[in-house]
């Protein structure tokens, strides 16, 4: 069993059941790392807020902002937000951010990823709620995911009809958070970066 392959069964337990596309990301993160991340070259999905500064803007649409970069990994194209509301009883907290991703090369398509500006719990878990929608996502270090390609899908239907999105989460402290963001823009954004990498999204 590999170096990667043992950390997430560690992580979720041997008998986690994981279709081959979820394993995937998951192998992808745990070569990466948060630590790796913040180091490693700015074709990282995973460092998306600091990509953003080196990538070609597409434009801005309401609340949302449209990039494209190409890199060692190949072209990825993504759009990000910050909260217009975060709540919780912290004296200070990094960077807040919501990316939708996707990879042109590969054909991975509507990654959801939050930043949360903290280290979760371990083994906590992010509550997102979009309009009547509610979706949970898995936790490493500062970041949350979904759970699977299927799920990805879902989010990104719900974020396209909604107009507001919730974001829960939990602290490695214990701090409760509450993050509002707008989807005002998020339709004309998405639709601008399914086609700049030129996939079906």
């Amino acid at each position: 069993m590999g170096r990667d392959k043992l950390h997430i069964n560690q992580y979720y337990g041997t008998s986690a059941n994981l279709d081959q596309e979820t394993e995937r990301k998951m192998l992808q993160m745990s070569k990466m790392g948060v630590a790796a991340c913040a180091a490693a070259s700015l074709a990282l999905a995973w460092a998306l807020p600091a990509l953003a500064q080196e990538a070609n803007e597409i434009g801005t649409f309401g609340d949302w902002k449209a990039f494209s970069y190409e890199g060692p990994d190949g072209k990825l194209c993504f759009i990000s937000s910050q909260p217009k509301r975060a709540e919780g009883k912290y004296s200070q907290r990094g960077e807040i951010y919501v990316h939708v991703t996707h990879w042109a090369d590969s054909g991975s398509v509507n990654e959801v990823s939050f930043t949360a500006g903290y280290t979760h719990a371990p083994g906590s878990e992010v509550d997102v709620s979009i309009h009547r929608r509610k979706f949970s996502l898995f936790t490493e270090e500062d970041t949350a995911w979904a759970q699977d390609t299927k799920t990805d899908a879902a989010m990104v239907q719900a974020m396209r009809s909604g107009n507001r999105m919730i974001v829960r989460g939990k602290s490695k402290r214990g701090t409760l958070t509450k993050d509002t963001y707008s989807l005002m823009g998020f339709t004309k954004a998405h639709r601008a970066i399914t086609r700049a990498c030129n996939v079906q999204g």
